[in-house]
């Protein structure tokens, strides 16, 4: 049995958290990653210059509890990206 969602991934779906090169962390359902973008829908942001929580205190929380999407969509170039990681993949404690 096929998916009409084929051509769009093996992390269509999936809430990832996706590092980026710089200060910011986000965290959204993947939609697509291909063309050298990964778009994310339902997103929240940290960003590690403006927010007061760090990074990994952040992550605890979104790994707890879910995402707060801020953003609807956001299109992220995959050449300031340095990590996907499945959000159910990291530790919740």
């Amino acid at each position: 049995m096929g998916t009409f969602h084929h051509d769009r991934g093996d992390l269509h779906g999936i809430t990832v958290v996706v590092e980026t090169e710089g200060p910011e962390t986000w965290v959204g359902r993947c939609d697509t990653m291909q063309d050298g973008h990964i778009v994310l829908l339902g997103v929240e942001r940290h960003h590690a210059e403006e927010d007061e929580v760090a990074r990994e205190a952040f992550l605890r929380r979104v790994a707890m509890a879910g995402p707060f999407p801020r953003f609807d969509r956001i299109v992220l170039p995959l050449d300031g990206v340095a990590a996907v990681t499945r959000l159910g993949d990291l530790p919740t404690s």
